[in-house]
Parts: structure tokens; sequence; C-alpha cells
């Protein structure tokens, strides 16, 4: 897996582990809708080994600890598991070192994914993968956020109760048996970090093979499913982009009249707003479309979608580009579809995804923006074809893809 992909889980109930050439603390926070947990009771780990429909088990002999998500038994009202990993030594970060997480099969051991994140260095925690709930089905999403603060700036973050330095004065009262303390936490706690921690310094381009990839070298070509940082010069992307959509009639075929919109969604993958040419503006001017094309004809973009990205609103967490066929014509009849992702006041292009292929279907999810912890954007290659007339129709897949 490649930061910010997901897949569906096949089975109810996974086991999670970390491995890394260092001993880690691996734990599992339940989190409701708004992203808190509901008190310190979701806070899963060696102290604390069990809660609603999570446990945690110690490793031992060299194993690594181990978080199991029985998806059954989870309250209706915890939304998602995140999976974090912190190295057991105080003060040691993740630099040279590169955990790999593994979703297994709770029942057989089988694996259904692993994901290694990138550009690790100055982090002494890691939200490493969510097990979340979307529509009534499970999926796993791989994170790789970073916190320089620890584990206890995780665990502030998502609302639980961090202990403090005691003041001057009497003594404080013993609190109940087995408080909730982050693993790496020896001495106390510093004061709680803020409620959305800053990203960490930038750091170099990545190695080859890494599986990361943002904009530094020029413009990106992108397969299905890969995903690009919306990063350059080691600075997220904040002025205004332009996606643009095109597409030819297959050679012979008549015009082929296709619709580019963009759908907006908010941290609970609920639809915020939808962008088309029915409605050339929403977010406040966040986001425009340029007008329809009904023939496709001509060379360049067929359609474009201009994103403010410093303008987007905090609670839009996902954007979905997608195209569909208003008259029913299918892809089948479509050549050289593609989406590109320009610099807005240059033109420069800075991803480029050309879909291959085609399925007899009248839709298409080309691409999505996903907004990470830090704060940075991740355009994904999706390439999914579907049934779609309308952005209404396209409403829920793209909720399904996020």
């Amino acid at each position: 897996m490649t930061p910010g992909s997901n897949i569906p889980l096949s089975v109810a109930r996974v086991t999670v582990d970390v491995t890394a050439p260092v001993r880690l603390d691996v734990s599992g926070l339940l989190l409701t809708a708004d992203g808190k947990v509901r008190s310190d009771d979701d806070f899963v780990f060696y102290n604390q080994p069990s809660g609603p429909g999570v446990a945690h088990r110690a490793g031992a002999g060299g194993s690594p600890d181990v978080i199991t998500v029985d998806t059954a038994a989870v309250p209706a009202a915890i939304d998602r598991i995140v999976v974090t990993a912190s190295p057991d030594a105080q003060g040691r970060t993740f630099a040279g070192i590169e955990p790999t997480a593994t979703v297994r099969n709770a029942d057989d051991g089988s694996v259904l994914a692993t994901f290694t994140p990138p550009r690790l260095g100055s982090e002494t925690a890691l939200v490493v993968v969510e097990v979340y709930r979307r529509a009534g089905a499970w999926k796993v999403r791989a994170v790789g956020q970073g916190y320089a603060n620890g584990l206890a700036g995780i665990a502030t973050d998502f609302g639980v109760s961090v202990e403090e330095p005691a003041a001057a004065a009497p003594a404080p009262v013993q609190p109940p048996a087995a408080p909730v303390q982050p693993p790496v936490a020896a001495p106390p706690m510093p004061a709680a970090a803020p409620a959305m921690p800053a990203a960490p310094p930038a750091p170099p381009a990545p190695a080859p093979g890494s599986g990361k990839i943002n904009l530094d070298k020029g413009r990106v070509s992108l397969q299905k499913n890969q995903t690009v940082s919306l990063v350059k010069g080691g600075r997220p992307l904040t002025e205004s982009v332009k996606m643009g959509l095109g597409w030819e009639p297959a050679w012979g075929g008549r015009a082929i009249d296709l619709d580019a919109s963009v759908i907006a969604y908010g941290p609970d993958r609920n639809m915020i707003d939808a962008c088309y040419f029915g409605k050339l503006q929403i977010l406040n001017g966040a986001v425009q479309h340029s007008g329809d094309n009904l023939t496709g004809e001509g060379s360049g973009d067929d359609e474009t979608i201009t994103v403010h990205m410093g303008g987007l609103p905090p609670e839009v967490t996902g954007l979905v580009f997608t195209v569909s066929s208003f008259n029913g014509q299918k892809f089948s009849e479509v050549a050289k579809a593609y989406c590109r992702l320009l610099d807005a006041r240059t033109g420069e292009e800075l991803v480029r995804f050309d879909l291959t292929g085609a399925e007899p279907k009248t839709g298409v999810l080309m691409a999505k923006f996903v907004r990470q912890y830090s704060g940075e954007w991740e355009m994904t290659a999706l390439g999914e074809f579907v049934k779609s007339r309308t952005v209404r129709d396209l409403v829920k897949p793209a909720a399904q893809a996020l």
C-alpha cells in the first residue's frame, strides 16, 4: 500500500503488527466520527490491553506487538481505529528505521496488506494505518503520519488525557488504577500538543523505490492507484491548481458528450458539495468549473476544474474528480481519456494520468485528493469505472473510493 490508499476488508477480524529493526510499542485508539476517543478507555496499549472490539498483545522473544480488531464487536459509535507505533527506547526517532505494518486475517494469519511509511526522520511516533467503517463496510487505509512529540502528541490530538507535571501544592490525588499512560512517557509529559500537529520539517526527496512521489523533480506521470504528494520545494501546495480532463471519440466514432465534475467530502466521507456544469462554483469560489463541452472535440483539455488549495475550508478533507456520460455513451467508445494537474498561474503540468483501457460503463472516477493529518494533500490516480450518468450517481462510489 502507499500513503492514502485503502482496501476493503474481506474478513471481520484482522490483526495489525508493526515490525522494525528496533523494538516498537504499538497501540490502538477507537475514534468517533469527530476524530476523538469517547474516554481514556478507548486507548488500547500494553498497560490497558483491551477495549470494545480491540485488543493489544505484547510482543515477546523478538515478535512485534499486535493490535486485533474484531469489526463485528466494535461499537456503532466508533468510526475508525487508528494503529500507532513508537520506538520503545526513550527519545529514539524513526530516522534510519523502516517500520512495516502488516494487516492479516486474524483467523488464519494470511496477509491482507502491507505498508511501509516513507520519508521518516525526526518523528518519534506514527499513526501507521487505520481500520475504518464506510457505508456499513470496513476498510483499511495506509496513513504514515509522523509526530515529533511522541505518542503523547498523538494521544492528546485524539482526546486522550495525558498526565501533566503536578503543580507545586498539595499532593495530587492518586488516580484510579491503571491510568492511561502513553507507552513512551517515562518522565511527566509537557503541556498538551495543539489540536492539529505541525508538519515535521521538510524531509529530503525520497529515495528511488520508496513509494513516495512528490513534485520536486518535475512532471509526474501516474499509473492507476499510484499517489503523489502535492509538495514542491519541501512545502505543501497551497496555490491554485487546475485539473484538466480530456477525451476523444474512439476511432471512427461519433462525438461524445462527457461531463467532468468534482465532489467535495468531509472527514466522515459525507458529501459537502459538488461542482459540475450545472454548478460552476462551490465552497465560496474555492472550486470553479470551466463549463460544459458537448462533444469532446479539439485538442487539449475538454473541461477544467480550478481548485484554490489555500481557500479550501478545513472541513473539506477529500475531493474526487469524475467524468460521466450524460447521454449514456460508454467509455468503450472513448479514446485517450486523461486527467492532468496544472499550476493554474503558470500553466505548468504537474501530474498526468492517462487512462489505459476502458470498460462499457458510463462513468469513471479519475483521481482523488486526500488531505493528510499533516495538512498536505495527496493525489491518487483511480481509473475506476462505475455506472453513472449524473453527479448524483457518483456520490456514493466516489465516497467509497476515499
